[in-house]
């Protein structure tokens, strides 16, 4: 372990997917690890670290805007030092420097365990340290972290992605789906549980794919049922999925394991088989369309999420009209929905047809507006349901006026809720209490004078404390791809990697 100055601060600012952030909580366990501590808010830190995004085409911009205002913070603090990681550090390596040369450290999404050792050597050496691997060496699993939340925690399940999106630029940062051993994540998963944790995101780039690097298609639907089976976890969410290989088994495991939420997030991104097609996206319309029959024939009450995009180089007003179709359809209680920029580095990028901003935002507005409508339809439907909720902290805005809380329901849900007499001083973020819906918007319901149950948790205890989950690492260092067990299998079975999805 690396001493520090236990004086020494740090604080982390993470762009991007659910994956950073789990990063960023490994990040924090490095180097608290490694004797740094947590700056309060507003009193600068000792070490600022970016685990930065290349998704979006205006990324680097936001990057080194933000570094630039940080010039005259370091100038003013001697000693202070700024690192870089993430996607973008993988993507742009020593352009970082060039570009912001009072930049102390870079490094890349397959070292992250090198970040203290990186920032001792530029200390030492007065000389700013980049640090880039072509490939992973150690699952993140294997590095401790400092969690976010005393409730919810995030589980990787695999690092990297075998598809080929042509707007994605995911695989070529983060590499070829490996996977994690089986015991290993269940083992983490019970760790967090016994931090007082209620709540636990298996996370992948492409979760039912999992299993592919030891030779087993149903190792997702058998890991969600062993999540079932872990006495104190309440609540088990997945992201994200690949509706090219979504299969029955999993739907099956969602539908028959009382702790996998009712919630499905399917990233549909077009609706039109011909862009479908350009975007290298191995599914087609009427295969989408049928998974969401599945599921909603297994679990009526489920809510389904999408990723959408929209102006993709080619696509003409009948591509669009299918995708607004499939919206219709499927009746998605939410969207994420994104104009088309393009990805430097992605063959998107560089294909014919690139559309007129004006075209993309007038068609992204269409849809916005369908969604909505839908949205709000949906979340009236909901109303008089009973649904219980985990209180959170930080969810949706805060209403003074009228003294809500915010939490999830089962199925993601967003809840805003007004308690009423004594209990209101009883709710913690982390508890669990049952509401009956009394109003709706298009993102979010309303719960008001409606709270008819309240259970107390050791995690909203924790929370109240302020105490977060410090886990240990969980697995060997350095065993990627080797000996991966099968779930309830005594015997491990040879691994392989690279296999295409």
């Amino acid at each position: 372990m690396t001493v520090q100055d236990p004086a020494r601060s740090y604080e982390v600012r993470t762009y991007g997917c659910q994956m950073n952030v789990h990063d960023s909580e490994r990040l924090a366990g490095l180097l608290e690890d490694a004797g740094y501590v947590r700056a309060e808010p507003g009193t600068g830190a000792d070490l600022v670290v970016f685990n930065t995004c290349a998704v979006r085409e205006n990324a680097d911009n936001k990057l080194y805007g933000n570094l630039s205002h940080l010039v005259p913070v370091k100038q003013q603090r001697p000693g202070m030092q700024i690192a870089v990681g993430g996607c973008l550090a993988q993507k742009d390596r020593d352009v970082v420097l060039r570009k912001a040369p009072w930049v102390d450290v870079v490094f890349g999404t397959h070292n992250i365990g090198s970040l203290p050792a990186l920032l001792d050597r530029a200390r030492h050496n007065n000389e700013a340290q980049i640090e880039i691997r072509e490939a992973l060496e150690e699952f993140p699993s294997a590095l401790p972290a400092k969690r976010e939340s005393a409730y919810a925690g995030w589980v990787s399940i695999s690092v990297g992605c075998n598809n080929t999106c042509t707007f994605c630029i995911v695989p070529s940062l983060r590499g070829k789906e490996i996977d994690r051993r089986p015991g290993d994540i269940l083992a983490e998963v019970q760790a967090l549980v016994d931090a007082g944790v209620v709540e636990v995101t298996l996370l992948g780039q492409n979760v039912n794919a999992y299993g592919v690097s030891f030779g087993d298609r149903g190792a997702f639907a058998k890991l969600l049922t062993a999540c079932g089976d872990i006495p104190g976890l309440e609540r088990v969410r997945f992201t994200s999925p690949h509706p090219a290989e979504f299969t029955d088994d999993v739907i099956e495991a969602m539908a028959t394991t009382p702790n996998v939420c009712p919630q499905l997030h399917m990233p549909l991104q077009s609706g039109s088989d011909r862009v479908l097609r350009a975007m290298r996206r191995s599914y087609r319309k009427a295969r989408f369309l049928g998974i969401i029959d599945k599921v909603r024939a297994a679990m009526p009450h489920a809510a389904i999420t999408t990723d959408i995009i929209v102006g993709f180089p080619g696509e003409t007003e009948e591509d669009f009209a299918e995708t607004l179709d499939v919206v219709r359809q499927a009746r998605f209680s939410s969207a994420f929905t994104f104009q088309y920029s393009r990805r430097p580095g992605t063959p998107a990028a560089d294909m014919d047809g690139q559309l007129p901003k004006a075209v993309v935002t007038e068609r992204y507005q269409r849809l916005i507006e369908l969604q909505e409508r839908v949205s709000l339809e949906e979340n009236h439907a909901q109303l008089g349901r009973e649904v219980e909720v985990l209180v959170a902290e930080g969810e949706g805005k805060k209403d003074a006026a009228t003294a809500r809380m915010s939490g999830r329901a089962r199925d993601g849900r967003l809840v805003h809720f007004r308690p009423v007499g004594a209990i209101d001083r009883e709710i913690r973020a982390g508890d669990l209490i049952t509401v009956a819906v009394t109003d709706a918007a298009p993102h979010y319901l309303i719960a008001d004078d409606a709270v008819l149950g309240h259970r107390r948790t050791r995690a909203g205890d924790l929370h109240a404390q302020g105490i977060r989950p410090q886990t240990p690492p969980i697995g060997e260092r350095g065993s990627i791809g080797l000996g991966l067990p099968r779930i309830g299998a005594p015997a491990p079975v040879a691994a392989t990697t690279g296999c295409g999805a």
